[in-house]
């Protein structure tokens, strides 16, 4: 058995260390800083060559009657030149974004302010609309979220909840791991920002990885890996059991209920994404800890002396439950409440976070005060990029654009199977997650192509969208996908290879099951149109 000490002295089972700006920075490998360094002058590079250099005539021959409404208005307004300059000038931001992103040449949230004053230098947007966009009512929502987070990071309550599942169900490895899917699911259903559940998560299972003698860097081991991975998955895809899981989502209701005309609701999404999601997660714990990170005997009981009585220990000294956390369980239980019976009082996700965290705060009869908030301005500037991107991906309507020249080009014509367009719209949406590190960006570039090849084909709205929305969590195979993954990845407990591997394959088992979703379930839910697979 070891002991409770780590090699540097520090106390391994002190939750502080495992904090956000506690953690290490992680030394990144030849191949990271190579890309690192070619980043900004790639994107330079690449950025001028469109907008100066290179000739794409489906973006300089444009047919206004393919646009879309708004686009169509943008572009009897500025004139078919205008247009396509502004379109030009998307494409070579849109694409200098991306490389940035990937790369990591410089930090996120610079790239996401570099690209909102391009596209306002360009001509893209205007000022208005481009800076407006960090006021969208999704951006306030995560705001929102930080804020009723923090009350349960302060009072102590997620972190009472956490510790008290762990300590009540997680006897080994195996029910340690379906605790934390449990304890995802739960907390997905109250926090809309999936980076402010990594936060409140990993110090808990940061210190059952210590627990289980997972030191990181060096010292890694299949247990570490797990819970880490593991647990990543779990963030991403219990948030997608949920409308209310992801501004993401939230978006793509939006954009979809504009299409057909009539909301969806949180009961609405729960009924399609719950059962899928929740499968894909024991999908997840198979795979990593049977297939790509088998824990050996050793690994599967507690490593360092006394185990998890330093949980039990920490709970102790919690004492009993306070007033305050009580207090703050009440309020995320009505905020819960008011979101799933949306469909009836109409009141929207926004505000209803709105009036939770107005209580919350509000002197002596709340539970949090500003300062014990915890609001990460850098997340929310680059949030606030890609929703100014996409602002720009509907104004000039790009996206359709390319999907026109892109369906021409390949040979689709009115007579290609629905299976075709759904098979290539959900691998696009899945795999297009290797390559983008926002999902509020996937969302607004698949939800409209898969309404605009619906509408195109006379195919309904919901049969391609629905699918498609249902992938918007999927984003967990590279450190840049996500910001979880980001933060997760600076653990040190698995490598890149490792969280590629198993989220890749992943990714190919989610493109397998949401196929036969279409076949099936999806069809008994009316979405999926009769005989177009033809499978069973």
């Amino acid at each position: 058995m070891e002991t409770r000490s780590s090699e540097n002295g520090n106390n391994i089972f002190n939750m502080n260390n495992y904090r956000m700006d506690r953690l290490p920075v992680r030394e990144k490998s030849r191949f990271e800083k190579h890309l690192e360094s070619a980043g900004f002058p790639l994107a330079i590079i690449l950025f001028i060559a469109i907008l100066v250099f290179i000739d794409i005539p489906f973006l300089t021959n444009i047919a206004p009657e393919t646009l879309s409404q708004t686009a169509k208005a943008h572009f009897d307004k500025i004139g078919a030149v205008e247009f396509s300059k502004a379109n030009v000038a998307m494409l070579a931001v849109f694409v200098a974004a991306v490389v940035l992103w990937i790369t990591e040449a410089i930090p996120n949230y610079l790239t996401s302010l570099i690209l909102i004053i391009t596209m306002v230098l360009t001509g893209v947007l205007p000022e208005k609309q481009a800076y407006a966009q960090l006021g969208h009512k999704i951006m306030w929502l995560n705001i929102l979220s930080f804020i009723l987070a923090s009350m349960l990071v302060k009072t102590g309550a997620a972190k009472r909840f956490a510790i008290w599942f762990i300590l009540r169900y997680g006897k080994n490895a195996t029910s340690i791991f379906m605790s934390f899917i449990v304890i995802n699911v739960i907390m997905s259903a109250f926090i809309s920002a999936t980076t402010a559940k990594a936060a409140i998560l990993m110090p808990i299972f940061m210190v059952v990885a210590a627990v289980y003698g997972a030191r990181g860097g060096k010292n890694r081991n299949n247990f570490g890996r797990n819970i880490v991975l593991q647990n990543l998955l779990c963030i991403n895809l219990s948030a997608g059991c949920y409308v209310t899981g992801s501004g993401a989502n939230l978006l793509a209701a939006s954009i979809i209920a504009g299409a057909v005309g009539a909301d969806i609701f949180f009961q609405d999404w729960l009924v399609v994404a719950f059962p899928v999601s929740f499968a894909m997660l024991f999908v997840g714990w198979f795979l990593g800890t049977r297939i790509f990170f088998p824990l050996p005997p050793e690994q599967r009981l507690p490593q360092v002396k006394g185990g998890l009585d330093t949980l039990r220990e920490e709970l102790v000294k919690m004492g009993p439950i306070t007033r305050m956390e009580v207090k703050s369980v009440v309020i995320f239980v009505i905020i819960l409440a008011m979101w799933a019976t949306d469909k009836y009082h109409g009141i929207s996700p926004t505000a209803v976070a709105f009036v939770g965290a107005i209580v919350a705060l509000f002197p002596k009869a709340g539970v949090v005060r500003w300062n014990d908030v915890d609001i990460p301005w850098h997340l929310l500037m680059f949030s606030a990029g890609a929703y100014t991107l996409g602002a720009g991906l509907k104004l000039t309507d790009l996206p359709s654009l390319a999907v026109n020249a892109g369906v021409k080009a390949i040979g689709l014509s009115q007579a290609t199977p629905f299976w075709v367009f759904y098979v290539l719209l959900t691998g696009g949406m899945l795999f297009s997650a290797l390559i983008f590190q926002s999902k509020t960006m996937r969302t607004m570039i698949f939800v409209p192509i898969a309404i605009g090849i619906a509408n195109s084909f006379g195919f309904s709205v919901m049969s391609l969208a629905i699918p498609v929305a249902m992938l918007i969590e999927h984003v967990y195979a590279l450190p840049f996908n996500s910001k979880p993954a980001l933060l997760l990845y600076a653990t040190d407990q698995y490598s890149l290879t490792d969280t590629f591997k198993f989220g890749f394959t992943m990714l190919v088992i989610a493109w397998g099951v949401v196929v036969l979703m279409g076949e099936t379930y999806y069809r008994f839910l009316g979405y999926t149109p009769d005989g177009v697979f033809g499978i069973f």
